[in-house]
């Protein structure tokens, strides 16, 4: 088992672990809205530890272990309409860039999932230099006009059902992802009840999971600025995605000079596990484009 740990960054605290010989190049993994880093599977982080890989994978401010912002309250929809946020998807890249230097990281493989892939895509504008390489699975390029979610799925987003314990949590999470799962997949029922349950007892946090909305919904459309970055890149993405339809997966490698594209036939909103030897063959094969300085 991993060993819990938190350093300083951004001002916050933030809570990660590590697979792997620090000694290898380090590849980073950061998840989406409102979902802790027990989402990357374990045996996906040991299988890419395996190909020599040092892998890290973290929670965002705002869930699980990592500094939670209670103070900044819960943001109404009106809010959210409106585009106004307490804090950005570029702050939460700073907070990422924050990690790599406390644990003297240089450059990076770094792989973002949904909203992790907004916060990956910030990094490596913000700070390219920090990165080998860049994997994107199932994101978009923050534009309005693809990769969008339908308005019924939005709202599915924000009818978020009252949890008062584990159990409660662990049905949460089946039912989100019988609608934005993989249909092409059997569902793992048993694992995403475990890690509902964990990711409870670690720190359930429905506010912060309004508070991380509230930065998507007012991010920045990337597209134009995607079109000068010189990072060697892979976009993974589902064919059959609800949440982000893959017309966001197919605007990043159009926008991202030589990005390469890879969708999956059946593959929803997740990591199905049949698949986590595909996504690591991708990541390991972007990863060996180029050296690690």
């Amino acid at each position: 088992m991993p060993v819990l740990k938190t350093a300083p960054s951004n001002g916050l605290q933030i809570a990660y672990e590590t697979f792997g010989d620090p000694a290898d190049p380090s590849v980073v993994l950061v998840m989406g809205l409102g979902t802790q880093m027990l989402a990357w599977p374990e045996p996906f982080c040991e299988d890419l530890a395996a190909r020599g890989h040092h892998v890290v994978r973290f929670d965002n401010r705002d869930v699980g272990a990592s500094t939670h912002l209670s103070e900044r309250g819960t943001p109404r929809l009106l809010e959210l309409v409106a585009r106004r946020a307490g804090y950005t998807v570029r702050d939460m890249a700073d907070d990422t860039l924050g990690l790599l230097d406390a644990l003297g990281l240089g450059r990076v493989h770094l792989v973002g999932a949904s909203m992790g892939g907004f916060i990956a895509q910030t990094v490596a504008l913000s700070a390219p230099e920090r990165l080998s390489s860049l994997t994107l699975i199932m994101t978009s390029t923050g534009s309005r006009r693809v990769g969008q979610a339908s308005p019924q799925m939005v709202k599915r987003l924000l009818r978020r059902p009252e949890v008062r314990n584990a159990e409660q949590a662990a049905d949460a999470m089946v039912a989100t992802f019988r609608v934005i799962g993989s249909p092409g997949f059997v569902m793992d029922e048993e694992r995403l009840r475990a890690v509902a349950v964990r990711a409870y007892e670690r720190g359930y946090d429905p506010a912060g999971y309004r508070r991380q909305l509230a930065a998507v919904t007012a991010q920045p459309n990337r597209t134009e600025a995607l079109s000068r970055l010189d990072v060697p890149t892979v976009v993974l993405h589902g064919l059959a995605d609800p949440l982000v339809p893959v017309s966001g997966g197919l605007a990043l490698a159009r926008a991202i000079p030589g990005a390469r594209f890879v969708g999956f036939h059946g593959m929803g909103h997740d990591l199905p596990r049949p698949l986590w030897g595909s996504f690591a063959d991708e990541i390991a094969g972007v990863a060996g484009r180029v050296p690690v300085a």
